[in-house]
Formats: structure tokens, C-alpha cells, sequence
């Protein structure tokens, strides 16, 4: 409002000085004033306008930080287990349940056991048949 009290002032002034509409220069500088005063209050009206669109717009920041948490916090998640990076060894089938399931590195509790996620029994794994480098056994040569 600085601006608006600032051309109040002038107006004030060319009234004090009796500047009239009797000469040319007085028809201009009233008209100076008024247009002053226009711009004063445009600039009020776009101050206003930009204050609630500012916080309307820091409303829906707040909203939309709030989505992304819920949205990606899941998605973060899965990431991470991604990045453990658990090598994939094959699929077997349970001889207890008869049950398939994929068989990851981690699942094995030592290099001839692992357990079935659905019986929890607990399978021996036979690694004479293995064909990779890891099992293969030096005294074959």
C-alpha cells in the first residue's frame, strides 16, 4: 500500500497547490495523478491476488509432498530390496510338499540346506549334480 498512500499524497498536494483544470498544465498533471493513482491500485489488486495464489499454490505443494510419501514410500522400498542384488539360483520343487519355488542365495542356511517357505521343511541340496564353478569340487580333476 505504499504506492497507493504515496499518490494519495500527490493528490493531496495538487489540491493544496489549487491546481485546477483552468490551464493546460494542471489538466495534465491531474490526469498524471489519476493514472498514478489506477496503477497504485492494479498493483494492490495483483499484491492480492498473488498472495493467494501463493498460498493456494503452497497448499497443493503440502498435498502433493504428502501423495509422494504415501506413493513412493512403497516404491523406495522395493528399490532397496533391488539393490541387495540377491542372486537367483533356480527353481526347485519341494519333496515334502512337492511345492515350486525360486531359490535365491540367501535362503540357503548353509551350502546344503535351505528351507521350503510353504512346509518349512528343510530340503538338502545335492551339489554332485551342479554343473557350476561355485560347487564343483577340486578333487574331480
Amino acid at each position: 500500500m505504499f504506492i497507493k498512500e504515496r499518490v494519495s499524497y500527490l493528490k493531496g498536494l495538487a489540491d493544496g497547490m489549487q491546481i485546477g483544470d483552468a490551464t493546460n498544465e494542471g489538466k495534465l498533471l491531474k490526469a498524471i495523478i489519476e493514472v498514478l493513482d489506477d496503477i497504485a491500485g492494479e498493483i494492490d489488486y495483483l499484491q492480492e491476488t498473488q498472495d493467494e495464489m501463493s498460498e493456494h499454490i503452497d497448499s497443493i505443494d503440502e498435498d502433493l509432498a504428502e501423495l509422494e510419501t504415501i506413493v513412493f514410500e512403497d516404491y523406495e522400498d522395493e528399490n532397496e530390496d533391488e539393490e541387495d542384488d540377491v542372486e537367483y539360483i533356480g527353481e526347485i520343487e519341494c519333496p515334502h510338499c512337492k511345492e515350486k519355488f525360486d531359490v535365491y542365495e540367501d535362503m540357503l542356511e548353509d551350502d546344503n540346506t535351505l528351507r521350503c517357505p510353504e512346509c518349512d521343511g528343510e530340503i538338502e541340496i545335492d551339489h554332485d549334480d551342479c554343473c557350476c564353478e561355485e560347487y564343483s569340487s577340486d578333487d574331480e580333476e
